[in-house]
């Protein structure tokens, strides 16, 4: 795989990430096996699979959160490691109490303090810089709003503040359209590809359904019964590839511009929304 065009400008760049013949058990289950990829900076990449194909999982290694079982993943070069500043993470999105006593700003520092006990004396650098990361995903206005009173897109944005605040390399967002309707998905999905663009940032963005960003990625990484292909939209999303992919037969087709999989009822417990038809 060749990087993006847009990075070419002065020779090819470094990769962002390698991913060598990496598996993942859990337990007796074995949920990713021998996954080999490279990503490389400014690209957007969708994740999508049916329930438990491993997409959290895959992100969960990238963080150091998970210690795959075999295999090798250096981010710019360097083992993987908790904590490291070039990744940003969104995790999936959980609901607040209404009367949590935290409003978008303090939420939003979470991301660059969030490990730190006592009392933190002011600092003006700390307070520029979330404000400016609000303003960047649009959510400037909800600087003093609370949490727990923010619409679900609302609290999307602020939790995508949180992931940028530390100036990765690397965002990851883990179902971000979940929960939301078709109008907050589509500005969110807007939103990710500006500040990837803008910021000059990498994206694995884990969705149930390809079709709300077909617009958008520059490849998908399809992900099922512990295996992965990764590529172009129309290179993966095929009938043949996916058929090995399930090791059943797997049909896909197009209706107005939107792609949809047809999978056996042997996979009907694994259906999935916006893309997945038995």
């Amino acid at each position: 795989m060749t990087a993006p065009s847009t990075q070419r400008t002065a020779g090819p760049p470094a990769p962002l990430v390698e991913i060598q013949q990496v598996t993942v058990q859990l337990g007796t289950r074995t949920v990713l096996r021998d996954i080999s990829a490279t990503i490389w900076p400014g690209e957007f990449i969708g994740i999508i699979g049916p329930n438990g194909a491993g997409k959290s999982t895959l992100l969960r290694i990238l963080l150091g959160l998970v210690r795959p079982t075999a295999g090798e993943i250096r981010i710019l070069g360097s083992p993987v490691r908790r904590g490291n500043p070039h990744l940003g993470y969104c995790p999936q999105h959980r609901s607040f109490d209404r009367d949590l006593p935290i409003t978008g700003r303090e939420f939003v520092g979470l991301g660059l303090d969030g490990h730190r006990w006592g009392i933190r004396l002011p600092d003006a650098r700390r307070d520029a810089r979330i404000m400016a990361v609000l303003e960047a995903v649009g959510a400037g206005h909800l600087a003093d709003a609370p949490l727990g009173q923010l619409s679900g897109g609302e609290q999307q944005r602020l939790a995508i503040a949180q992931a940028l605040v530390g100036d990765p390399s690397l965002l990851l967002l883990d179902e971000p359209l979940a929960s939301l309707d078709v109008r907050s998905q589509g500005e969110i999905i807007e939103l990710v590809d500006r500040l990837r663009r803008e910021r000059a940032l990498a994206v694995l963005f884990v969705t149930h359904g390809i079709n709300p960003l077909l617009g958008v990625i520059d490849r998908v990484w399809y992900l099922a019964r512990g295996h992965a292909v990764i590529g172009p939209v129309s290179e993966v999303i095929r009938s043949d590839v996916l058929s090995q992919l399930y090791g059943l037969p797997v049909e896909v087709f197009e209706i107005q511009g939107r792609l949809f999989v047809s999978l056996p009822d042997e996979w009907a417990h694994h259906q999935h929304r916006d893309g997945v038809r038995r």
